[in-house]
């Protein structure tokens, strides 16, 4: 009566304070508060021990928060991210810290030859992929009018965020035996599109249809394909893309009136990386704090 510990709703700071905004692309290292991407909280069971794991857009965000939490449960962990080294280095430091192997891929995934080069270089040091996490995405900032969103961001959008996983996947694939996983990050905006950033929330959409399409090709080789579609979440992605009016009120329309924090989206794909989860295949595991996927 009256105690709110376990209260969901309570169990994390609700940002941001101050109100604030970036241009792109966002730092992770420069928000107020710092997101929780789980460094003093996430406790590995080894659960991951042995894989070797690939994580885009792992340098911040939920990416960074996984890349954790999987080198905790014992995966060595390939940062993939776009051009923040100082953000890419702090999860460099983390994940060797859990006594795993980490190395640090910078690369323009719109490009189809950076997305080869990331595998490449990926396996070049570490040998394998166990689990591919297609997770970097490019979120540009809201409009108010439908055409603002011009030919040159639409197509850099669909390029970054779901073009990239075609070519990601594509090369990865000899580098992946039976067993292995992909998990790739959609978003509630595939379900309830916001018309400020319907580039992006149709590239989500996509990510949905990709996942389970390719989920019933790749299980006849023994590799399951599954999908986290988070609500919202305190990452850069939303200060580089909303004023610091919508981000004062960032997360305040969800069931639980707060926003997640990132270290609350990373046991979802601990759980699809893991045999826990091995008759799972072709499904949206959403991570909404109560928003439907419907």
């Amino acid at each position: 009566m009256g105690n709110t510990r376990n209260d969901p709703r309570e169990q994390e700071p609700k940002p941001p304070q101050p109100p604030q905004e970036q241009q792109r692309t966002g730092r992770e290292s420069e928000m107020v508060p710092a997101p929780d991407y789980g460094v003093d909280s996430y406790r590995g069971h080894g659960r991951l021990k042995g894989r070797v794991a690939l994580v885009t857009g792992a340098d911040s965000g939920i990416g960074r928060a996984v890349a954790l939490a999987f080198a905790r449960e014992g995966a060595d962990v390939a940062i993939g991210y776009l051009e923040n080294e100082q953000d890419a280095r702090e999860t460099e430091r983390v994940v060797r810290e859990a006594g795993v192997r980490a190395v640090l891929v910078a690369a323009d995934i719109s490009v189809e030859a950076a997305c080869r080069d990331l595998i490449a270089r990926a396996v070049a040091a570490l040998g394998r992929i166990d689990i591919l996490v297609n997770n970097a995405a490019a979120q540009g900032k809201s409009v108010e009018r439908f055409e603002d969103l011009d030919a040159e961001r639409v197509e850099h959008t669909f390029r970054t965020n779901i073009l990239s996983m075609f070519h990601i996947v594509r090369h990865a694939l000899p580098h992946m035996q039976s067993g292995a996983v992909v998990i790739n990050t959609a978003s509630i905006q595939a379900y309830q599109p916001s018309p400020g950033i319907l580039d992006y929330a149709s590239t989500k959409g996509a990510i949905v249809t990709f996942t389970k399409g390719l989920a019933q090709s790749l299980i006849e080789r023994g590799i399951r394909v599954n999908c986290v579609a988070p609500g919202p979440v305190w990452t850069p992605l939303i200060v580089q893309s909303f004023s610091s009016e919508k981000t004062e009120k960032f997360g305040k329309d969800s069931p639980m009136k707060r926003a997640a924090q990132p270290a609350e989206l990373a046991p979802a794909f601990v759980f699809l990386a893991s045999d826990e989860s091995r008759y799972v295949n072709g499904e949206v595991l959403g991570v909404t704090g109560g928003k439907p996927l419907a």
